[in-house]
């Protein structure tokens, strides 16, 4: 069994957690983990790429030039796909891009990123973050304090925050989610994650 060290928001020492990879997942599947990541990568496509096809494109219908007795290759329209300007010939269509895999997978595969970033030593555990009101300083000179300025950031909270949230929110590549909502994309992500001490023991019972 590991044990990780608690800080305040100043950036002290102030108590150990026992924690260890094993609680979350006994191994990292890494293909489970690329598995899960692509899924949600997905269901953020937009998916309305679009292109015209030849009945879309603006244009005349007329025959270009006679069937027969020009000497050229017999020709449509200009709206053909062969020629300049025409409809593309497999033209683009908006697509949902969305699927989903199995619950208990994606279950599996966010409690193993989180076993991977205990065992990257990516994890930065604090007591708590107790804000009476929003304060993007506050938490800015946190991250400083706590050696993390700079870098992209998860903030696991027990619950829903929203006075870390909207203190954080100008913050680039910093973001904030309840213990609850977490996933494996969000995990891997950023370079490091800061878990409140309650979240993480929440998560660790299961």
């Amino acid at each position: 069994m590991g044990s990780l060290a608690v800080y305040n928001l100043e950036g002290k020492e102030v108590g150990n957690v026992d924690v260890d990879s094993t609680d979350f997942a006994e191994s990292v599947n890494k293909q489970l983990l690329h598995d899960a990541v692509v899924m949600y990568q997905n269901n953020l496509r937009n998916g309305n790429a679009k292109t015209k096809n030849r009945s879309e494109v603006a244009g005349s219908m007329k025959k270009l030039y006679r069937q027969k007795g020009t000497g050229n290759a017999r020709a449509g329209t200009r709206k053909s796909g062969i020629r300049r300007g025409g409809g593309h010939i497999f033209a683009i269509r908006p697509r949902d891009y969305t699927y989903r895999m199995p619950r208990k997978m994606l279950q599996k595969a966010t409690r193993m990123a989180i076993a991977a970033k205990l065992q990257s030593d990516q994890v930065t555990v604090v007591d708590t973050i107790s804000l009476s009101a929003p304060s993007t300083k506050t938490l800015a000179t946190a991250f400083g304090k706590l050696g993390l300025a700079g870098k992209t950031i998860l903030i696991a909270t027990e619950g829903v925050d929203r006075n870390t949230y909207k203190s954080v929110r100008n913050i680039p590549g910093v973001e904030v989610l309840p213990a609850s909502d977490l996933t494996a994309y969000a995990l891997l992500k950023p370079h490091r994650v800061i878990f409140v001490q309650g979240a993480l023991e929440a998560l660790k019972k299961g």
